[in-house]
């Protein structure tokens, strides 16, 4: 019986690992979300017919491909163990939500959500949602320095600007929108010109905040994204060669030179024993 039951995992295990099969599922994915555009067209009920009979056929593929899945596990709990796993299990769970009746706006979204499974299949792609996962926490700190400055830069604007042009600086919430618009290039010298009217010497006040936030901020969160990124493709590597470090987690290059190191010393003293 033990041996029926590992032959059936190994089998499904070939088969979910098959590039083929995975293939149809990028494809069946795509088929998706071409479904999900045209239903947003003013369609015949004959086209409307068709297109709810592929998707309950995209429904019963992707409920049979992750049962699969679940079922090529050597050990069931570790299977929920990974996000991807349970971010497709939602989804697929969701796509069985009847699209009529009270519960019409969450099946849509769920069947719109489906899209996001070829994040999921692909490899590349999910190397990337890592990285930008990753560099959230890092990110979250110079999102608050530049919060910081937004505010104090608002309240001076408010101060001074005020009676200038209420609208944009009428109050501290005001003068932050309108130093995003600043940020953002939006118009920005409008909003310049208007203040240097009456305060000549303003223009300081624009490009050091445009100093510090569209070059500072922006080049940190950039190098940040990419500091994290690296990292991934130096994990990603590692797990293609089968390389690991202590506790299980892919080996740094740093480690692998060491440990080749440490085997050419080795190889060494053996050598000067043998002479």
């Amino acid at each position: 019986m033990n041996s029926l039951v590992f032959r059936t995992q190994r089998r499904l295990k070939k088969i979910d690992n098959s590039k083929v099969f995975q293939g149809i599922i990028i494809a069946v994915i795509i088929l998706s979300a071409l479904l999900i555009g045209a239903k947003t067209h003013n369609l015949s009920e004959n086209a409307i017919a068709i297109l709810a009979m592929l998707d309950s056929a995209v429904t019963v593929f992707f409920v049979i491909e992750i049962v699969i899945r679940y079922l090529a596990y050597p050990n069931k709990k570790q299977f929920f163990k990974n996000g991807w796993n349970i971010f497709d299990t939602v989804i697929v769970i969701g796509s069985l939500i009847p699209a009529g009746g009270t519960g019409v706006l969450l099946a849509r979204l769920l069947r719109v959500f489906r899209v996001l499974r070829l994040v999921s299949m692909v490899p590349e792609l999910r190397l990337l949602i890592n990285a930008l996962l990753k560099a959230i926490p890092r990110m979250g700190y110079i999102a608050l320095l530049m919060f910081v400055i937004f505010y104090i830069y608002a309240a001076i604007g408010s101060m001074l600007f005020h009676n200038i042009n209420e609208v944009l600086w009428g109050d501290v919430s005001i003068s932050m929108l309108t130093l995003f618009r600043v940020a953002t290039f939006e118009d920005w010298t409008d909003v310049m010109y208007e203040t240097m009217t009456v305060f000549p010497i303003s223009w300081i006040y624009y490009l050091s905040f445009i100093f510090l936030t569209a070059f500072v901020f922006l080049n940190m969160m950039v190098g940040t994204v990419l500091e994290v990124m690296g990292q991934e493709h130096e994990k990603f590597r590692a797990e293609q060669h089968g390389e690991t470090g202590e506790g299980g987690e892919p080996a740094s290059r740093a480690q692998i030179d060491k440990l080749e190191a440490e085997l050419a010393e080795i190889k060494a003293l053996l050598v000067d024993k043998v002479k």
